[in-house]
């Protein structure tokens, strides 16, 4: 037995032309009355090179299919018929799900309108700003990270603190000796992303810190963090539109899409009625 399937594996890869040719019906392998045939393993080794590997890769899973087999053979031997009924059921609305999920995905892919504007984001923000209560503390901040024996400290401090167009370019100039730095003060982020960068903040009272206008220097054994907080949101408020705006985008398009799915399953359904392609048939 060994020797016959490594003369059909051999066979089998023998040539480059081989696939190009419609598969014969060939089996390869047998568990009780299901075959494996050879156009099977083809799908999954095709491009496999022929060596003793690839017989090795092809010949485990040939045993593994068998294993699988005669472990289904045994299933429906030795299950309830109530259990392989529902296994059955479940089969078969797994399969009619797959077909309909993958072919309304396809209409509604082609279908979508994507563009969403700006006043289309705010309308549906201001009608459900009560659903966008934050979990997590907001803050707008800048900070530089310094090495402790930064020449230019108070220099650093004072264009962080004014920030105005000429200070951040001149920041800008300078920041290749910083060891990090964040100059975009209009974007939310979370407390704990803050931790993450600044651990120094958790080893003293955030609330010294972590407040509308705070500016100032904080030490640690890594370095120097200057600190401008220019705002600050807690939990339970309202989220701002710039940071729920995502997950607005993507509503609004879910919605699109399941507006898309009912018409097509009511437009579907109604030309399958005037074809005569569906009936009901009432009983008199």
């Amino acid at each position: 037995m060994k020797y016959l399937l490594a003369v059909v594996m051999i066979t089998f890869f023998a040539s480059c032309d081989y696939f190009k040719k419609e598969a014969a019906k060939e089996p390869i392998a047998r568990v009780n009355d299901t075959y494996l045939f050879e156009e099977d393993v083809a799908a999954i080794f095709g491009n496999l090179p022929n060596d003793d590997d690839s017989l090795q890769w092809v010949n485990n899973f040939i045993n593994k299919w068998a294993t699988q087999q005669l472990l289904i053979d045994q299933a429906k031997i030795n299950l309830p018929e109530a259990k392989l009924k529902e296994f059955e059921s479940l089969i078969n609305q797994y399969r009619i799900d797959l077909y309909t999920e993958a072919y309304k995905s396809n209409i509604v892919s082609k279908q979508l309108d994507s563009l969403i504007t700006k006043a289309e984001l705010v309308t549906y923000y201001e009608q459900n700003k009560e659903n966008f209560t934050l979990n997590d503390e907001l803050l707008k901040l800048r900070y530089i990270f310094l090495k402790k024996d930064f020449s230019n400290l108070s220099k650093v401090k004072s264009l962080l603190m004014k920030f105005e167009r000429e200070d951040v370019e001149a920041l800008s100039n300078m920041s290749i000796q910083f060891t990090s730095y964040n100059f975009n003060d209009s974007t939310w982020i979370k407390k704990d992303n803050l931790y993450q960068v600044m651990p120094v903040l958790q080893n003293r009272e955030s609330s010294e810190v972590l407040k509308k206008g705070y500016f100032g220097q904080i030490e640690d054994s890594l370095g120097v963090y200057l600190i401008k907080i220019e705002d600050i949101l807690k939990r339970n408020d309202i989220a701002p539109l710039s940071y729920v705006e995502p997950t607005i985008r993507q509503i609004i398009l879910n919605k699109r899409k399941q507006q898309l799915i009912k018409i097509l399953e009511k437009d579907i359904t109604k030309d399958a009625i005037k074809n005569k392609s569906f009936e009901i048939y009432t009983k008199e």
